[in-house]
């Protein structure tokens, strides 16, 4: 009998340890790394394309079928509530880099939004205030009331048992990857970094930069000064090297109709050119004012380094004009404190620079007004492209001409 129980111990011990070890599954340390980097790849694309395109900004609808499959795999892999997320984002744009945004860089500085964004997120998501007022039309039904809502731990802690069944001890290795990767990567690299260092296609009223041009390892929310030029689009990237696969996923799911796209970022569309514009031409301007102001940077951007090549030809100091080559073209409310006093010199000693400037505000004021008609709008554009046209500067000049072939 003793002999029985010590053969069924050894025989338990054996199992469990085989168990631990390998897993339901018995995958390889190199087959648990790729089920890990899909799992979080899954995640990503349920914030992206479920939370952030869907829910919070309503840019595209989603088929029962894939819009539970996401708030199931989310509750599970983060133990986020969808009208908690929902909230806290649309806050964020309401009150973006101003007092009350929940996790702005600006406000909360760098170093604190990228190691502890989780945790303004936390703080933010007990704040019922806002779940009021920015919470609205997200799920309400039997299982977000008894089930999602409420037991975050219950859902985290299901996908442990899943893991540790599946690969044994690693399980936890994957579990506890699964925990951190939307901490860093949306509440650290997107909400710091995403306000803090990179690229910009426009010059959006706030810091947003996109991070790299391949939106792949965050689902496309890389491109963050995209989504916020236009954030009701449900594609975020806008130049032709620009890659947003949550964008590639989403056109998947429209072909199987399983989602609709009811908004992307518009284009500007371009045909002959008119004797003078018109309200269609405003019109088209106004909706696509920021890339009308980005195409006008390029102009500022060449015309300076026209002057920079002017000024290395006579062997004359170059300094302040390449200052004025990177940050002319910015907003003034975007350009250092200390590099304004070189750009006003810089545009005392070069008129076309002082020129185009000024062009630029002029034509900013066409969609800044708030008290004139549409007809006194128009009348203004039209004042506007005759001043650029007759400046005798090439740049404006050509710029005038092409946006009178602009076109709603």
């Amino acid at each position: 009998m003793i002999a029985s129980d010590s053969g069924l111990f050894t025989t338990l011990h054996d199992g469990l340890v085989n168990f631990l070890s390998n897993g339901l599954t018995g995958a390889s340390w190199w087959q648990v790394l790729i089920v890990a980097l899909v799992f979080t790849h899954i995640t990503i694309a349920s914030v992206t394309i479920y939370l952030h395109r869907h829910s919070a900004h309503r840019s595209l609808d989603l088929h029962p079928i894939p819009s539970h499959f996401f708030r199931f795999w989310l509750w599970m892999s983060t133990g986020m509530v969808t009208k908690e997320w929902t909230a806290i984002h649309r806050k964020h744009h309401a009150k973006c880099e101003h007092e009350g945004d929940p996790h702005s860089p600006v406000v909360f500085g760098i170093k604190k939004v990228f190691f502890e964004g989780a945790e303004l997120y936390r703080a933010e998501a007990k704040n019922q205030e806002t779940l009021d007022r920015y919470g609205h039309n997200t799920p309400n039904d039997w299982i977000e009331r008894h089930v999602y809502t409420g037991r975050s731990r219950l859902g985290v802690s299901l996908m442990l048992i899943i893991n540790v069944a599946l690969f044994g001890s690693l399980g936890l290795s994957v579990w506890a990857l699964q925990m951190a990767w939307i901490p860093i990567t949306a509440a650290g690299i997107i909400n710091g970094i995403g306000h803090w260092w990179g690229y910009r296609n426009f010059e959006a009223t706030d810091a947003s930069t996109n991070i790299s041009p391949w939106g792949i390892i965050i689902g496309g929310e890389e491109l963050h000064n995209n989504h916020h030029t236009y954030p009701t689009s449900a594609k975020l990237s806008v130049k032709p090297y620009e890659f947003d696969i949550g964008w590639m996923y989403i056109s998947i799911l429209k072909s199987m109709g399983l989602a609709s796209v009811k908004k992307v970022a518009p284009r500007m569309a371009y045909g002959d050119v008119k004797p003078v514009a018109d309200e269609k031409t405003l019109e088209a301007i106004i909706a696509n004012r920021y890339e009308v102001m980005a195409g006008y940077a390029r102009e500022m951007r060449a015309a300076c380094q026209r002057e920079l090549d002017s000024l290395q030809a006579r062997s004359s100091d170059t300094s302040m004009i390449q200052a004025a080559r990177r940050w002319l073209h910015r907003d003034d409310d975007k350009v250092p404190a200390e590099i304004k006093p070189q750009l006003a010199q810089v545009r005392a000693e070069h008129p076309v620079l002082d020129k185009m400037v000024t062009m630029r505000e002029e034509l900013r004021a066409l969609w800044s007004s708030t008290t004139s008609t549409r007809e006194q709008l128009a009348v203004d554009l039209q004042a506007w492209c005759r001043r650029a046209e007759e400046s005798g500067i090439a740049a404006l000049r050509d710029f005038s001409i092409r946006l009178r072939s602009a076109h709603a």
